[in-house]
């Protein structure tokens, strides 16, 4: 059994680790040999130099200072990128994935974070840059707990669409808590999410996309006997699918 006011504690280191692992920012390529795998060794090998040196000097103290917090919260955590085929010859698509664990107060909490990263480049330096179907999710239950999640990647917009996290284990006498709060990309430092008590076995929600293209973020936690369970999802809103 838990207490709610100790998950509210928890609620805010948990709050911060999504709002790091979103990096929205651009990626894209300052050498022509094998960017990919170049990258991917400047990330892993935490080589703050050629990182640096991969952005327009207006993004350079932002990229450098989201990056080191990362790495702040999850030492440990690796880098995998693999490159996608684009239909616009002037833009390519890395499939990103992030790995870490963290130790807070006495539990292991695993971070598992996978982004499709859209870009291109000027001069050779990041110029612009997009992230489509980001989904994050940092658990401490050691994969104990049976959920699904059904968010979509991309809805039109002013319609509306579900959010279902479901617990698929029967409850029983088991007690779950919980919350879902959407922001946008450029709020992650709002309040942390509101953990209510949930007795339906998961969060199910039904929302209205915003009434103008973008991308809508959202993030939740489930709380449970067997550990704790965080995410963060990313929606494209769009006129047309």
């Amino acid at each position: 059994m838990f207490n709610l006011n100790s998950l509210r504690k928890i609620g805010i280191p948990i709050y911060l680790f999504i709002y790091l692992i979103f990096p929205y920012s651009a990626i894209t390529q300052t050498t022509k040999i094998d960017l990919r795998k170049n990258l991917e060794n400047a990330l892993n090998s935490r080589n703050l130099k050629f990182i640096n040196k991969s952005f327009r000097n207006e993004e350079n103290l932002k990229i450098t200072t989201k990056f080191s917090r990362l790495l702040e919260e999850f030492p440990n955590s690796k880098w995998k990128i693999k490159k996608l085929k684009s239909n616009n010859p002037s833009e390519e698509i890395y499939q990103i994935k992030v790995i870490g664990k963290k130790l807070v107060q006495g539990e292991i909490y695993m971070l598992e974070s996978k982004f499709n990263y859209l870009f291109s480049a000027v001069n050779g330096k990041i110029n612009q840059g997009t992230i489509k179907k980001l989904f994050t999710i940092i658990r401490s239950d050691d994969k104990k707990i049976d959920i699904s999640f059904s968010i979509p990647d991309k809805v039109l917009t002013g319609t509306k669409y579900d959010i279902d996290i479901i617990l698929n284990e029967p409850l029983e006498e088991v007690i779950i808590a919980g919350g879902i709060k959407a922001h946008q990309v450029e709020s992650f430092l709002e309040p942390e999410i509101d953990i209510e008590p949930l007795v339906s076995g998961g969060i199910y929600k039904m929302t209205r996309a915003p009434s103008k293209p973008g991308i809508q973020i959202w993030s939740g936690i489930i709380a449970h006997p067997k550990g704790i369970i965080t995410f963060t999802k990313s929606i494209d809103i769009v006129e047309k699918i």
